[in-house]
């Protein structure tokens, strides 16, 4: 369990409050994991997240593939089936060029996205943009067919470098852990200037991912992170969602109470909390 119970949530969440970034993880007898594991897989199942939502007040879901799996996303589908499509969501990894067919029943079940999921520790690579550019542009073309939207998952120096190729699209798409630009750079980074201005730009499509806040900050209650919070805040609050990330996998020390309440430190505005745990969710996951 990654929270103590006894962990006070210091504001309240508005009535239909949404974690748009959270995975589960089924016994591995019968959800074999792949074969390129970048942490130990713990084991996660619904009834272990449904307490922490319980007391943080969340009542919308957003299942996200983990990497474990590959892009193997029967373990997530078939939680999403027993929860229902009232009140999750689920973004998948699949091969750009699935079968319509496939599609097709994923969303009947409520996915609405797929990843783009490269881990936020790879080392910097040349050519690796350019050999993301063909995926990106298939998956956002048939993303767009059925409504769907695309999440990114990368290293700060790829966001960087896919910057054009982000610049371009023309559906709606997330970026997770503020696009990771790392907290002890600070808000004039090139980086986070230019994520800044993708959140800001005329077709709107950018959205920001409050989340993994662990993996971006390593001081103590991850105050470097703040003005980054506050800035992303600042310039598109209706661009913002927030996601637990639980289990906190390669960080399952976390609080996922802490994390919640970070936002409280960032914003008293209850209209802005309010964006950014429900009305924002439900635009872009169609609530």
């Amino acid at each position: 369990m990654s929270f103590d119970p006894a962990e006070k949530v210091l504001f309240q969440a508005p009535p239909l409050a949404c974690d748009a970034h959270f995975h589960v993880f089924g016994p591995a007898e019968q959800y074999p994991y792949g074969s390129d594991l970048r942490y130990a897989p713990p084991y996660a199942p619904l009834e272990e997240y449904f307490k922490l939502t319980k007391h943080l007040g969340i009542h919308r879901y957003v299942f996200v593939q983990p990497s474990a799996y590959g892009r193997d996303n029967s373990c997530m589908l078939d939680a999403m089936k027993e929860v229902g499509v009232a009140h999750c969501r689920g973004i998948v990894d699949i091969d750009e060029n699935a079968p319509d067919s496939l599609l097709a029943s994923m969303n009947d079940v409520g996915v609405r996205g797929v990843r783009v999921n490269v881990s936020p520790v790879f080392p910097v690579t040349t050519g690796l943009a350019d050999q993301l550019k063909s995926r990106i542009d298939i998956l956002a073309k048939r993303c767009t067919e059925i409504g769907w939207h695309l999440d990114f998952l990368l290293p700060g120096w790829l966001t960087a470098e896919l910057m054009p190729v982000l610049e371009q699209l023309e559906l709606p798409f997330s970026m997770a852990h503020m696009g990771m630009n790392l907290a002890k750079d600070g808000v004039e980074a090139p980086g986070f200037v230019s994520f800044l201005k993708l959140l800001k730009s005329s077709n709107r499509f950018a959205y920001a991912k409050f989340t993994g806040i662990y993996r971006m900050s390593k001081t103590p209650g991850f105050i470097d992170a703040d003005p980054l919070a506050k800035a992303i805040i600042e310039a598109a609050p209706d661009r913002i969602i927030w996601g637990s990330d639980y289990p906190h996998l390669s960080f399952g020390d976390k609080s996922s109470v802490e994390l919640f309440n970070l936002l409280s430190r960032w914003t008293d505005d209850e209209k802005i909390l309010k964006l950014i745990l429900e009305d924002n969710p439900a635009q872009l996951f169609g609530f």
